[in-house]
């Protein structure tokens, strides 16, 4: 969502403008290409507009997506370079929302010299959301026992699960099929030829990676420069992508209580033995007695306690909040701090309603990849990932059981990505990353013909955005001149 040694001098002292050379649209699709979206003021110096999409790229003909833009206009036009495409991640997380809170934090030179472009990728926002469930059916989704210990809790779990997939069937089945990335991949492109841009500059966030590696792999000549922060690894499974992840977080939580044990009056007790074994013992008696809450009537679940302090990790800002969280908690049987994290990471509102982050999310993750055929599969990876990360492993591979009831599946295979004969693409790796490995950013680019990782030796998902000037100049110089940093710098 996340920090280098000695950074090698990045850049040459001209910037680079956008190709002139046209760039010829794939059949078919030349009035999609052609488009020029009507842009609008929305607010402060934004402005929105829709672009056209096919729903099917095989049939460009049929039924077509609007494709939700907003952009904060380069500072200096004179010296403008293009548009900036920016995706947050998820998948489901909503590129239009995120530019608008956080364009401004792009450094100084990207703010002069483009425009910042986000975009709610197809089935997201406002893009012809995907939405299956009602705030009620996600309550109880988010409540239900993500780490069943018997038959029946398995068997409660995956009614649960099968019910989120049949509602997504019977309210969004004509979308489901072209949700995926391969398909939101190609919207970029459309993208990119209707605001005007010879090439493709872009900065994708965690998901956003696959998103922008995707995009390289059937534009290759289309690509300018790639900012993939927080990668992941097209070659892993759907269940292993989940383990992975799941050893993440234990990563992310070692880290913070290593950090927490050190201050005084951490809830985690004074040693990383302490802490492990206080969060077991608290997660254990949850799982059996949930706790209140003071802000509505729900009960706060085992499942809520280990989500709101995923959420609390992405961020190594949260720490203080997570302290406060536990102390509650653990103290006076509160859940209310884990509860507020939880609804946070699903974008839960107060009123009791979701955005459809998680309707989404759930709809592009379970067609990018073939998925197990049964909960029993399920659980063995459930049981792999709780042996390497026993207070995340259950229930981040659990949470991906709607998976095998899903109406639509894929049986592409993972495969590398390597976009041979793109120019070179930025993969950025930060060495204690919650929800992406820092392994998979070594992954994507060595995977790439043209890749360079860059790490931060840090904490948090992602790592642009988070401050590190060294991470900051490395980023923004390669944006602007398309040269990267040396390979195997290392920012702290």
């Amino acid at each position: 969502m996340a920090t280098v040694l000695a950074l090698a001098a990045a850049g040459c002292n001209s910037t680079e403008k956008q190709a002139t050379s046209e760039v010829s649209p794939p059949t078919g699709l030349g009035s999609f290409y052609s488009q020029q979206p009507s842009w609008k003021g929305c607010g402060g110096n934004f402005q929105c507009a829709t672009a056209q999409v096919p729903l099917d790229y095989s049939k460009p003909s049929g039924q077509k997506l609007g494709i939700a833009l907003i952009r904060l206009p380069a500072r200096n036009k004179s010296e403008r370079i293009g548009s900036l495409f920016i995706n947050p991640g998820g998948p489901g997380g909503s590129g239009v929302g995120f530019v608008r809170q956080a364009a401004e934090a792009f450094g100084s030179d990207l703010r002069k010299r483009f425009d910042i472009v986000g975009f709610d990728p197809r089935g997201v926002g406002q893009s012809d959301p995907v939405h299956c469930n009602t705030g009620r059916q996600l309550d109880a989704f988010f409540a239900a026992d993500s780490s069943p210990d018997d038959p029946k809790e398995t068997a409660a779990f995956a009614a649960e699960s099968k019910g989120f997939a049949q509602n997504c069937g019977a309210k969004a089945a004509s979308e489901l099929p072209y949700v995926g990335t391969v398909n939101a991949s190609r919207d970029i492109d459309v993208l990119r030829a209707a605001v005007g841009d010879k090439k493709l500059t872009y900065y994708g966030a965690s998901y956003g990676t696959y998103l922008g590696a995707f995009y390289a792999q059937q534009f290759p000549s289309n690509v300018r420069a790639l900012v993939l922060d927080g990668a992941v690894d097209p070659t892993t499974s759907s269940t292993g992508l989940l383990v992975e992840q799941a050893k993440g977080f234990e990563t992310a939580f070692r880290a913070f209580a290593d950090d927490c044990v050190k201050k005084p009056n951490c809830p985690l007790g004074t040693s990383m033995t302490a802490a492990q074994a206080k969060l077991t013992s608290f997660l254990a008696q949850t799982d059996k007695k949930p706790l209140g809450n003071t802000r509505d009537t729900r009960q706060v679940t085992e499942a809520h306690a280990v989500m709101g302090i995923a959420s609390a990790l992405y961020l190594k800002e949260n720490w203080p909040v997570l302290r406060q969280a536990l102390a509650q908690a653990f103290q006076k049987s509160d859940g209310t701090l884990l509860l507020a994290l939880a609804d946070q990471m699903v974008e839960r509102h107060p009123d009791g309603s979701y955005s459809n982050q998680t309707d989404a999310n759930m709809a592009v993750n379970c067609v990018d990849k073939p998925n197990p055929a049964s909960a029993k599969a399920y659980g063995k990876a459930a049981a792999e990932a709780e042996r390497v990360a026993p207070h995340f492993g259950a229930f981040v591979v659990w949470g991906g059981l709607p998976c095998v009831y899903w109406p639509v599946q894929s049986k592409k295979q993972p495969t590398p990505i390597t976009a041979k004969g793109a120019k070179p693409i930025l993969v950025i790796g930060t060495l204690r990353d919650p929800a992406t490995p820092y392994k998979w950013a070594q992954n994507l680019a060595s995977q790439l013909s043209s890749g360079v990782l860059l790490t931060l030796d840090g904490d948090g998902h992602t790592a642009y955005l988070q401050g590190n000037p060294c991470i900051t100049r490395a980023t923004d110089d390669y944006l602007v001149t398309t040269d990267p940093p040396k390979p195997g710098t290392i920012c702290r």
